[in-house]
């Protein structure tokens, strides 16, 4: 049985604090993680172990279960704390079916690496249909890591929701290929990463990607041709389409 500590913004930030490791800092900023908040180098393992700690955020009635919102709560008190763990572990506690459009915005707009961005995608905007909605708002975007959000969060759903369908994710090709020719790095990877997940669901999203792909590789330009050149690359492996039965 877990033990629920209940624990709050405060004593998180002391946990997060006891765990700080500045070798684990400078080996996320080799891999570009470099972000303009407080960094501690607490890993996403740990980070992981400490959620069942802060409680749970559903109460049983009569009818089933309800949300109480605590932990909804603490995640926005954690994220506002500009700690770079801590907003990586407020995007694992807060509650998709308690985000609002201004909180979604808000978020967005302060990532300022592709991990707390990405981590926000799986582990919570998967889950919020209002986040969904702006994926071709956030495509237009010209801030860096708000337009990889747009891409890391079709990714995230091509791997994670289940009840989408093809025409659902094929309804994205558009925006993939007019944001190839984005030679921003943490553009261009989540561009690429959202074609290979999409195309790596089942056997006809792989031929609509593998399509996809050589439009882009046409595209005069590096960055397009690099993302179509590797998602080529996964797309046609012998283990992607033993897969997905191919």
């Amino acid at each position: 049985m877990l033990k629920y500590l209940n624990m709050n913004c405060g004593e998180i930030v002391k946990k997060l604090e006891s765990k700080k490791n500045p070798k684990n800092v400078e080996g996320m900023a080799r891999f570009g993680i470099r972000p303009k908040t407080k960094v501690f180098g607490v890993p996403v393992p740990e980070l992981r172990k400490i959620v069942p700690m802060v409680g749970p955020s559903r109460i049983l009635d009569k009818v089933g279960t309800k949300s109480i919102g605590k932990n909804h709560e603490l995640a926005l008190k954690l994220w506002d704390t500009k700690i770079h763990e801590a907003r990586v572990l407020a995007g694992m506690i807060a509650e998709p079916d308690k985000l609002t459009a201004s909180q979604i915005k808000k978020w967005v707009n302060d990532f300022d690496s592709w991990d707390v961005c990405d981590q926000a995608c799986m582990n919570l905007f998967t889950k919020s249909e209002i986040a969904k909605k702006k994926i071709p708002e956030f495509a237009q975007s010209n801030k860096e890591f708000v337009k990889r959000t747009a891409f890391a969060l079709m990714a995230a759903l091509a791997i994670h929701d289940k009840k989408m369908g093809d025409g659902d994710f094929i309804k994205f090709f558009s925006i993939i290929k007019k944001a190839s020719s984005d030679e921003r790095n943490f553009v261009k990877k989540s561009v690429n990463w959202a074609l290979r997940q999409i195309g790596k669901r089942n056997k006809n999203l792989n031929q609509k990607a593998m399509k996809l792909a050589e439009e882009i590789k046409k595209i005069d330009s590096k960055s397009a041709k690099w993302i179509a050149g590797d998602a080529i690359r996964e797309l046609t492996d012998k283990k992607t389409l033993k897969r997905i039965k191919l």
